[in-house]
């Protein structure tokens, strides 16, 4: 992970675990000051850990739209991740035939007294089902962020993206980048990972 500012820039070596769709746990490994720190989601809840001062912080409500970890992806990215089917309504508003696969335009509303943050969701999807991209409303209407995917290859047996690109819309030179260097599909993962006793003591 590289966070990109107007003034400064570092970069983060990520280790992940997903057990789809309400479990996450995500490790830091490099720079060696910032190693050990990690968060844990547990469907709508989160915590993280920070091992310098050994404690683990469960993330209030009002928090979830806060950076993760100075990062231009926020509590709410990591967590609301499932609730796109469940708390949104989905129409495919068009499609685009004009380059090698054709990429459909699928717009989201949010369902009435659904908890999320964003007015719209806005999505471009090949057909293929290679994501292109996510913008994010907010409560406006107006485009807050914007997520791309691109440089798509073959790892763990699929073709997925493996550089995701978060840019705020108010200030193109902050933005945070995502390369995935590895990945395992539908491997068995022990449920005792998922819990804030290993998310303290990696093993």
């Amino acid at each position: 992970m590289r966070i990109e500012s107007d003034y400064w820039t570092r970069e983060l070596q990520l280790e992940a675990w997903m057990d789809r769709p309400d479990h996450t746990l995500i490790r830091i490994h490099s720079p060696k000051k910032e190693a050990g720190v990690g968060s844990l989601r547990i469907g709508d809840a989160m915590w993280n850990y920070l091992p310098k001062v050994d404690r683990t912080i469960k993330i209030p409500p009002s928090m979830m739209l806060q950076p993760w970890m100075g990062s231009n992806f926020s509590n709410d990215d990591l967590v609301k991740e499932s609730s796109f089917v469940d708390d949104y309504t989905h129409e495919v508003a068009g499609v685009d035939d004009s380059g090698e696969v054709p990429v459909y335009r699928v717009v989201s509303t949010p369902r009435p007294d659904a908890p999320v943050v964003w007015s719209q969701l806005e999505f471009q999807i090949r057909a293929d089902a290679i994501p292109v991209s996510v913008a994010y409303h907010g409560e406006r209407d107006q485009v807050v962020k914007r997520l791309t995917y691109d440089q798509v290859k073959t790892l763990g047996g699929r073709r997925i993206p493996t550089r995701w690109t978060m840019v705020d819309a108010d200030n193109p030179a902050s933005r945070t980048v995502i390369r995935i260097e590895s990945i395992e599909f539908d491997i068995p993962v022990d449920e005792a990972l998922f819990s804030l006793r290993r998310l303290r003591n990696p093993e």
